[in-house]
């Protein structure tokens, strides 16, 4: 820590510390703003807080930037693989050729789940949300593996780790199978991660399921944007469980649940229901019109961000992902993607998208291959769940690791009564 800033309290002064990351902005540090002073900060949604330290992700909105431990997301997308990227999100580097092939075989082999968990998917009403059960599935790990809850044990951490990597997939593919009435289809150790994800998913026992190479490819990438993604609201979530002690299983279940909210993790649904209200090309605009009526509530869902004021740098991959699978498929007739290729055309070239920089962001074009490659909206946080599986454990294990942590204990602003005194039922008028 160098250099000071100097907060003025009418008579007092308090002199705060000024911490340097890498690159990014320099932070103000006030741990010890209410020791010295009796205040408290007032920052609601902690835009303007940096919760923690982390050398995992750096996301810079106004340029449009996104590294993983320090290299661009357009070049670990275009290079790499999903669990390339997850060993680099884990181990802070990219992996040796051994290195790779000992972390695919250790992920390949624990993909399979306790048979017994079978019977607990039986527990859940047929017509259950895919994302009820995955709250509940991923939580039950922590009852089936007890030999890799204990966060004190840097073994067990990776053994955890590692896991629910490779587990979390499997229970996905069982949600859908469950919410859908077909059977499970257990994992093939002879298939990439993303292969063996799309084959428990779509192949049934009356007939092979053939892999297609364009789709395998398309999954994994959407698999590698949503890998990480620093400290929004569920991978908060996940450290702020695991700042209790929780066991790891608990605090990915923790950031499935917070993932599920519509504002995060459930944007790529809300921009297909979007598109699907649209209905047909020749009512956009409409919509368009209702979308630029300041009086009108009605706004474009996978459009903007709000980290990025600029250009999602996700987004450019994501829309080469989209139509590549879109023209594998031959779909480029239907009427769904028809409206949503045209919002694409007026979003890129409208002067009042372009000035207000509403561009067409991840979720948009994730929305529209996860709907081509066969899966339901249901489905789609689900799949978000299972790509963010990786960074939340990078950044719960990086949090265990920090000498610093501390369990989480936000203040507030109390605004509600004073002090007074109770009254007996009698004297209450």
């Amino acid at each position: 820590m160098s250099d000071a800033a100097k907060l003025v309290l009418g008579e007092k002064d308090a002199e705060l510390g000024i911490r340097h990351g890498t690159i990014g902005p320099d932070v103000v540090d006030i741990a010890a703003l209410y020791r010295d002073t009796g205040l408290f900060t007032y920052d609601p949604g902690f835009t303007s807080t940096a919760s923690c330290e982390s050398k995992i992700t750096y996301i810079d909105g106004d340029e449009g930037v996104l590294l993983h431990r320090g290299y661009p997301i357009e070049q670990l997308a275009e290079k790499g693989d999903f669990l390339e990227i997850c060993y680099l999100l884990l181990y802070g580097e990219l992996p040796t050729q051994q290195e790779r092939d000992d972390f695919i075989y250790r992920v390949t082999r624990h993909t399979m789940v306790h048979e017994q968990m079978t019977k607990f998917f039986s527990g859940f009403r047929r017509d259950a949300h895919p994302m009820a059960v995955m709250v509940g599935s991923v939580g039950a790990l922590s009852a089936f593996y007890h030999d890799s809850t204990d966060i004190t044990d840097p073994h067990q951490r990776m053994v955890a780790s590692i896991r629910m990597v490779a587990k979390i997939p499997t229970l996905a593919a069982m949600a859908y199978k469950y919410h859908i009435g077909q059977p499970f289809v257990y994992p093939r150790n002879d298939l990439s991660y993303a292969e063996n994800f799309l084959h428990m998913c779509f192949a049934v026992p009356c007939e092979p399921y053939q892999i297609n190479p364009v789709l395998a490819k398309a999954m994994d990438r959407i698999f590698i944007l949503h890998a990480d993604h620093e400290q929004n609201a569920s991978t908060s979530t996940v450290r702020l469980a695991g700042s209790s002690g929780a066991n790891p299983f608990a605090c990915i279940a923790a950031g499935v649940a917070c993932l599920w909210g519509p504002a995060h993790g459930g944007a790529n649904e809300a921009a297909l229901n979007m598109l699907t209200e649209i209905g047909t090309k020749d009512r956009i605009p409409e919509f368009i019109a209702r979308a630029k009526d300041k009086n009108d509530p009605f706004r474009l869902m996978g459009f903007g961000h709000r980290v990025y004021k600029n250009y999602d740098p996700r987004a450019k991959i994501m829309q080469q992902t989209c139509h590549e699978v879109l023209d594998e498929l031959g779909l480029k007739d239907d009427p769904l993607l028809e409206v949503a290729m045209e919002l694409e055309h007026i979003a890129l070239n409208d002067p009042y998208f372009i000035e207000k920089k509403l561009y067409p962001n991840v979720d948009f074009y994730s929305g529209i291959t996860l709907k081509a490659l066969g899966f339901p909206t249901t489905m789609f946080t689900v799949l978000f769940a299972v790509a963010r599986t990786v960074g939340w454990i990078a950044q719960w294990k990086e949090m265990i690791e920090d000498p610093q942590q501390r369990i989480g204990r936000p203040r507030q602003l109390y605004t509600g009564a004073p002090q007074r005194d109770y009254l007996s039922l009698d004297d209450r008028s």
